[in-house]
């Protein structure tokens, strides 16, 4: 991948207990662990999906 890929920052905003099971899935795939905790991830088809599936636990800010 090259350096000048595309990144995205994903902050987790709402708690995902008490979701369902693939929703908690996406979230723990993105690396987010805590409310408030915030990734910066490539911006591939697969990351976008996963945010797509748990979108309303989440806060995406594209840099």
């Amino acid at each position: 991948m090259s350096n000048t890929a595309k990144q995205i920052k994903v902050t987790l905003v709402k708690s995902p207990c008490g979701r369902l099971k693939i929703h908690r899935d996406c979230v723990r795939g993105l690396g987010l662990r805590r409310l408030q905790h915030s990734v910066t991830l490539s911006d591939t088809p697969e990351v976008r999906g996963m945010i797509k599936k748990a979108s309303f636990l989440l806060r995406v800010e594209e840099n």
